[in-house]
C-alpha cells in the first residue's frame, strides 16, 4: 500500500512509500481509508519543532513516521475479539497513520488514541474525515471546559479555521447567542454556519468593544491575558487551544504560566486543555452531523501524493476550515 512517510524537515521531505498493509491485532480494525484531514499535530510531528516536542515526537527521529490522525473509510478487516464493526461498515474517527490507503487502530497511541464509530449515511467521507480531532475538540472545549448553557454570550475568536468553523456549530446547537472572529473574507461563511455576529478583526479589536461574554473560546491566542479577560464577565471563562503559527515557545509558555498563576486570584476561569479521542463523543458529533446541526467546512482537496502541498498550506494560517485528503482509488462517497 501507499502511505505518507515522514522524518524531520520541511515538507518536501514527506515520501509517498510503498508499505506492507497493516494487519490488526484482536480488538483492532483494519480501515481502508476513503478521505483523511489535515491537522497541526501532523505538521508538528514532521518539523519536530518546536524543539521541546521532540521530547514527545523522538528527539532526532520522529517515533512515529505514518502522518495522519483524523480518518474516514471502510472496514476491510477485524480482529477477533472486535464485535462493533463489521467488513464493509463505513466508520470515521482517530487513527495514527491515516494518510494511507489502509490504517489500522491502535489503541496504544500516546498522543492521541485511537477511536472508531460508524459513519452518519448522510455524511460524505470526506466531510468525516474532516471531523474527529477538530470536532472532538470544540466539543469538549465548550461542554466539559467552558461548561456552556443556552442562553450565554460565547464569542469564538478565530472562527473560520479547522476548529472554529465547529465551535460556532456546536456553541449554537448548546442554544447561545454566538459571536465568530475572522478576517473579511470569511465573514460571510461564519455567518452561514450560525454566528449571530461576526466581527472582522480587521476592522475591529473585539477586545476593545463593549460587548461581553460568558465564555471566550480562543483558537488562535492573539491578545493578551488581560484584554481578554477585559471581555469576559466577571464569572466568565476563557478557553485557550490556539496559538499564532509563527509564536516563539517562550512567549506560549510565558501565556499558560500566567493563566495558571493567575486563575486561582481572580473569579474568571482561564482554561487550557488538550482534545481526547472517545467513541462517546465521537458518537456525538457523528449525531450531530446526522441532524445537520453541523456541517463540516472543507476549504481544499488534496490527493495522497499530495501531502506535502496539504500541510503547508495548512500551516500557512488562512484555512477556511478543514483541509481534506481524498485517495486516489476512491473517487466515490
Amino acid at each position: 500500500m501507499k502511505a505518507a512517510y515522514t522524518r524531520y524537515g520541511p515538507p518536501d521531505v514527506i515520501e509517498i512509500s510503498d508499505l506492507d498493509k497493516p494487519v490488526p491485532r484482536d480488538n483492532e480494525v483494519l480501515i481502508k481509508v476513503r478521505a483523511a484531514s489535515v491537522n497541526p499535530l501532523d505538521w508538528k510531528t514532521m518539523t519536530g519543532g518546536p524543539y521541546i516536542v521532540r521530547l514527545l515526537l523522538g528527539l532526532f527521529t520522529p517515533k512515529i513516521k505514518q502522518l495522519g490522525v483524523d480518518v474516514a473509510g471502510q472496514v476491510e478487516v477485524v480482529g477477533r475479539n472486535v464485535t462493533q464493526f463489521k467488513p464493509g461498515d463505513a466508520v470515521f474517527g482517530t487513527c495514527r497513520g491515516a494518510f494511507a490507503e489502509y490504517a489500522c487502530t491502535c489503541q496504544s497511541a500516546k498522543l492521541m488514541k485511537s477511536a472508531l464509530v460508524m459513519k452518519p449515511d448522510n455524511v460524505t467521507f470526506e466531510q468525516a474525515a474532516a471531523a474527529p480531532v477538530a470536532a472532538l475538540t470544540a466539543l469538549q472545549g465548550l461542554r466539559d471546559k467552558g461548561r456552556i448553557k443556552p442562553g450565554q454570550k460565547v464569542l469564538i475568536n478565530g472562527a473560520a479555521g479547522g476548529v472554529g468553523t465547529f465551535a460556532v456549530q456546536i456553541a449554537k446547537s448548546f442554544g447561545t447567542d454566538v459571536t465568530g472572529v475572522c478576517s473579511t473574507r470569511n465573514v460571510d461563511m461564519v455567518r452561514s454556519i450560525g454566528a449571530d455576529r461576526v466581527i472582522d478583526y480587521t476592522q475591529e479589536d473585539f477586545t476593545k468593544g463593549e460587548q461581553r461574554y460568558d465564555l471566550l473560546f480562543d483558537n488562535v491566542g492573539n491578545h493578551s491575558l488581560s484584554a481578554c479577560r477585559h471581555v469576559l464577565n466577571p464569572k466568565g471563562i476563557l478557553i485557550m487551544i490556539g496559538a499564532p503559527h509563527d509564536v516563539r515557545v517562550i512567549d506560549l509558555l510565558a501565556r499558560l504560566i500566567g493563566a495558571l498563576m493567575l486563575s486561582p486570584f481572580v473569579s474568571q476561569k482561564l482554561i487550557t486543555f488538550i482534545a481526547k479521542s472517545n467513541e462517546e463523543d465521537l458518537t456525538i458529533v457523528g449525531e450531530l452531523m446526522a441532524t445537520g446541526k453541523v456541517t463540516p467546512v472543507i476549504d481544499r482537496r488534496y490527493s495522497l501524493n499530495e501531502i506535502p502541498e496539504a500541510l503547508e498550506y495548512l500551516e500557512k494560517g488562512h484555512a477556511r476550515g478543514k483541509v481534506a485528503v481524498t485517495l486516489e482509488h476512491n473517487n466515490e462517497t
